[in-house]
């Protein structure tokens, strides 16, 4: 690639993630950090730890943030290892399987969850029994559902940090006498931290400012629940904005510090183990004993889904104090697929999620080419750049585009205007931001993936093909494009499906039933009186559904370089 182009590139990529997403970061610093007359103030910031309620929030919601990543690290570390040593009849299976909890929001499963779980589900019938599965207040059952919707990413990140261990390294401690616990103590677990670490940062800002799931369990005494109260109604109170900030700083400076520590030693920077390992085959009873804790744990990273179908079939009020639904129906389909909301959440969420991946295939293709094809200085920094948007949760984007659309809306020259009013004002048409916050945060699956088909494409066929007279244009259109096309495909179908089913940005900026998104229909439909949580999840269903054909998709497409799209 010429400098000259490269430089353009990084300048306009720059430019766009300056307006895009720098810009409202700062509106969102700048509410919680200027007084009306725009004096610079730190009053809000101390009036965040000095407010009882937001000191609560903020504990509840980074004790929900730890519970979930340790719980997740529980259940995925013994599973990658195990993986990764033995080989047992099922494992195919159980390896595909293992990422079936990705298929279904959190918030979604939610549902089905306090219909098996609750103090009158499903176990409680089925043990006689009146005991609070979910704990009190709720917050253990959050951290439950968050936990079995999130260790896949941790999986994934272990799994590849395995792979790539040099096992001579097992072989010499073996030879001195190491075995055993102590060899996995010395030797594993340190080589596997970086990836480790990866997947817990994820996981932790994830968790960490998760706003769908609290919501419907129910669980408002955490940050994220606050911040949704005070700010989806657009507002002048300075405070939330104080609270998003305090959160955007917790993740971006665990990101950083994740990125300093584990960044340069992270499994994909790694090349693969010098030494052949061959796993060792588990038959008859050593062979079941070695496939039960993954029937276990992806058993109990099923019961949502299974909550949610059962509960999507059964009709209102057929399924209370009793281990099955007693009066199955489906009805609650049609219902669902009928209402006035549903039709046009599931056409808006196809918009925006279609305009947001043209957006990632442009920019993705665009870094990635500056990232491994060029030589200029900066294109690190490009690089971490894209990779940005993983560190900002999707409810502090969300705030900040809120302050931005209101920003916008109050200037003179868009008000002179009602095209433009329209375009700007978050509660009129929500379709900019949307389009805008999808495609900012889903931006790192599609650099991480063309990135990837770059490393393995060789750059003598670019150069043999100009050698022949291709302009740069046809050499990228008739080479390097079809040869990396998998992982365009890949990084294109997990953006649009998590586009596609986006909680945060979508609960707070979509604020008119015209431009709502589907996963903010389910949200309104799920507080129905009566049969909400029957029609919430029979279109979680259909979203589950969808989830899975893309996440499978992408799965065979990338394989285990799937992890590297979940890693910092």
């Amino acid at each position: 690639m010429r400098k000259s182009t490269a430089r353009l590139i990084f300048g306009i990529t720059v430019l766009v993630f300056a307006v895009a997403f720098l810009f409202p970061l700062v509106l969102v610093v700048g509410k919680g950090f200027l007084t009306p007359d725009g004096t610079l103030t730190l009053e809000y910031l101390i009036g965040v730890f000095r407010n009882p309620i937001y000191v609560e929030g903020l504990f509840n919601s980074l004790r929900l943030a730890l519970g979930t990543t340790f719980l997740a690290t529980l259940l995925s570390l013994p599973l990658a290892w195990l993986s990764n040593r033995y080989d047992f009849a099922g494992k195919k299976w159980v390896n595909a399987l293992v990422l079936v909890p990705m298929i279904l929001p959190p918030f979604v499963g939610a549902i089905g969850f306090q219909q098996i779980l609750g103090q009158y589900g499903a176990l409680n019938s089925l043990l006689g029994t009146d005991i609070d599965w979910l704990g009190q207040g709720r917050w253990f059952g959050v951290i439950l559902l968050q936990s079995l919707a999130l260790y896949p990413i941790m999986y994934l990140n272990v799994a590849a940090s395995l792979a790539n261990i040099d096992h001579a390294m097992d072989e010499a401690a073996e030879n001195m006498g190491a075995t055993g616990w102590a060899k996995f103590r010395r030797i594993s677990l340190p080589l596997m931290t970086p990836g480790m670490f990866a997947g817990g940062t994820i996981v932790f800002i994830w968790s960490f400012t998760e706003l769908g799931t609290p919501l419907i369990m129910n669980y408002t005494r955490c940050a994220s629940v606050q911040v949704y109260d005070a700010l989806k109604e657009i507002g002048g109170n300075p405070f939330p904005f104080a609270l998003v900030f305090v959160m955007l700083a917790v993740s971006v400076i665990l990101y950083a510090v994740s990125k300093f520590l584990f960044g340069g030693k992270a499994y994909a920077m790694q090349g693969k183990a010098a030494t052949t390992f061959t796993t060792e085959r588990m038959s008859g009873w050593r062979g079941f004993l070695t496939l039960l804790p993954f029937l276990v744990v992806i058993g109990m990273a099923l019961l949502p889904h299974l909550g949610v179908i059962l509960t999507s079939f059964t009709a209102p009020g057929g399924w209370y104090q009793s281990v099955l639904p007693q009066s199955v129906t489906t009805g609650n389909y049609a219902e669902a697929l009928g209402h006035e909301m549903t039709v046009s959440s599931i056409r808006n969420s196809l918009t925006f999620s279609t305009l947001a991946v043209l957006f990632n295939l442009v920019f993705g293709i665009a870094i990635a080419f500056v990232v491994v094809r060029s030589t200029i200085r900066g294109r690190a920094i490009l690089d971490g750049l894209a990779m940005l948007p993983l560190a900002v949760p999707g409810l502090v984007m969300a705030s900040g585009y809120l302050a931005f659309s209101s920003m916008l809306s109050n200037t003179a020259w868009v008000k002179s205007s009602d095209t433009l009013h329209s375009l700007f004002d978050v509660k009129t048409n929500p379709t900019l931001f949307l389009v805008m916050a999808y495609g900012i945060r889903r931006l790192p699956y599609m650099v991480r993936s063309a990135v990837a088909g770059l490393q393995q494409t060789s750059a003598g066929l670019e150069e043999a093909a100009a050698n022949l007279g291709a302009k740069p244009m046809v050499s990228l259109k008739r080479v390097t494009l079809p040869l990396i096309t998998a992982n365009l495909i890949a990084g294109a179908l997990l953006a649009f499906s998590f586009s596609m089913l986006e909680v945060s940005d979508s609960l707070m900026l979509a604020q008119r039933q015209d431009f709502y998104p589907i996963t903010k229909t389910i949200y309104e439909l799920f507080q129905l009186i009566g049969t909400g949580k029957y029609l919430a999840s029979a279109l979680g269903v259909w979203a589950m559904m969808f989830l899975a054909v893309t996440i499978v998709g992408s799965s065979l497409l990338l394989g285990k370089k799937m992890g590297a799209l979940f890693r910092v």
